[in-house]
């Protein structure tokens, strides 16, 4: 491992903080061997937990010995050389707004406390019919667009994980999982990833079942998947598109035990947006410009707003209120079942969702057409800007988590891939303050494995 990684991957100073020692894809060749054994595995996260939970609080549930269980059943089928998948034996996390039959789905909120599904969320079912090991419910924002929760980032406990996939993302940003599942609506699965230094995927919109996940929109729901390694992220994300699928929609592109070999990409368009002037600070600007002139001494082509007429059209149109946008057309599709809830819970809501709804009773059917129009007319500017590059490269974040306890930290960064349903990752690949930054990659829509393939070259290069 070279030094720039050791560092990423020891924000904290401590060796054994590393995150990707519990990887599971790292693991499976040792498995197939018989030199280690899911159970093995499952042990070391367990010492994690012990160690980190109390501080960190990425769980709202767990089952120890469940998972102990699942382990065991995993650790024979490898030594009679019978895995039932590419996921049998990995511990997973499971955001808390997804159906599980044998835990409580408690949504973040009080309106569901201990309320208790009969049957698995379509993600959960693959995974636990490939022989993955589910550990536990992780934290989230009420409803997955709350303000704040209790998990708390495990690399400096004053500040925000991020969310609304905070336990998800504090899991395994603490090395308690090797993976664990999140939703993005705006940032909920990029945010935390980035904040808590680990992989974060959000796929193009629909190739990833929500089927069994609670909802916020049609439009924007995306099922992600934060991940030590990107093997680890892409794994999981694969064995779920190919063995579930996703109802009206094609698989995952690139859907793989691993992920797509490292390609060198020849243009990649980086983007800035208004958040650059507004939100990023001096540390973070220098850290990821010196990325950027590494790129180029590496032989790959970046251009930008100054450079091409296009990319400078392109975020002037996004930057143009599409944020305001994107949040308008939200609300909307927030009125089912949201409005009921306002009713019947009331105050155990919060205000955000309370003004949300508000808001929502005054929009019409025609405004609704013409954000939907809008949506439609960005998302082809936005395939004829990047045609003719491997993606688009920015910050995931404006900096590293706030320290902060009533808030989740920015979305500028994050919210135009949701808005767009367009495929982007999140690469721990920064370090400022001693605390992780994340860069994001954005692709094209349905040109995920291409995507992952560019990422795998970043994550090894730089």
């Amino acid at each position: 491992m070279d030094e720039s990684r050791d560092r990423r991957e020891d924000h904290g100073g401590v060796a054994d903080e590393r995150i990707g020692m519990n990887s599971f894809s790292r693991a499976v060749p040792d498995f197939i061997a018989g030199k280690r054994t899911p159970r093995e595995l499952l042990e070391r996260c367990i010492e994690r937990i012990t160690a980190r939970e109390s501080e960190v609080k990425a769980f709202v549930v767990l089952n120890i010995e469940a998972a102990r269980a699942a382990a065991d059943a995993a650790t024979a089928r490898y030594k009679a050389g019978a895995p039932l998948s590419s996921v049998d034996g990995c511990p997973v996390g499971i955001k808390d707004i997804m159906d599980t039959h044998d835990f409580p789905t408690q949504m973040g909120s009080p309106a569901f406390k201990n309320w208790q599904p009969k049957y698995d969320a379509a993600c959960v079912h693959a995974l636990r019919e490939g022989g993955a090991v589910i550990v536990g419910k992780m934290v989230t924002t009420a409803f997955a667009c709350g303000s704040t929760n209790v998990t708390r980032n495990p690399h400096d406990t004053s500040r925000t994980p991020g969310g609304s996939s905070s336990g998800s993302a504090a899991a395994v940003g603490a090395g308690m999982l090797p993976v664990a599942l999140g939703t993005q609506t705006q940032g909920s699965v990029l945010r935390p990833a980035a904040y808590c230094g680990a992989f974060g995927f959000k796929p193009t919109h629909g190739v990833l079942p929500m089927q069994g996940v609670h909802p916020i929109t049609l439009t924007h729901d995306h099922l992600g998947v934060i991940g030590a390694t990107l093997d680890d992220t892409w794994r999981i994300a694969s064995h779920i598109s190919l063995t579930q699928g996703s109802p009206g929609y094609a698989s995952l592109n690139g859907a793989a035990t691993a992920a797509p070999p490292a390609v060198k990409p020849h243009r990649l368009i980086r983007l800035h947006f208004e958040a650059w002037e507004k939100e990023v600070e001096t540390p973070t600007r220098n850290a990821f410009e010196a990325m950027v002139d590494k790129l180029q001494r590496d032989g790959v082509e970046i251009i930008d707003r100054n450079s091409n007429a296009k990319v400078a059209d392109f975020e002037r149109s996004l930057d143009g209120g599409y944020i305001d946008r994107s949040i308008e057309l939200t609300t909307y599709e927030m009125k089912w079942p949201y409005e009921q809830y306002v009713k019947k819970f009331g105050d155990l809501l919060e205000k955000r969702v309370l003004d949300r709804m508000a808001n929502a009773a005054k929009m019409t059917s025609s405004r609704y057409a013409d954000l939907l129009a809008g949506r439609r007319a960005m998302q082809q500017f936005a395939h004829e800007t990047v045609t003719g590059s491997d993606g688009f490269i920015t910050l995931t974040a404006p900096g590293p988590a706030p320290v902060a306890k009533d808030h989740t930290g920015s979305r500028a960064y994050q919210i135009y891939a949701t808005f767009l349903g367009i495929p982007a990752f999140s690469l721990p690949l920064l370090d400022v303050e001693r605390m992780p930054v994340g860069v994001q990659l954005i692709g094209m829509a349905g040109g995920d494995g291409a995507l992952a393939a560019t990422a795998n070259w970043l994550a090894t290069k730089m």
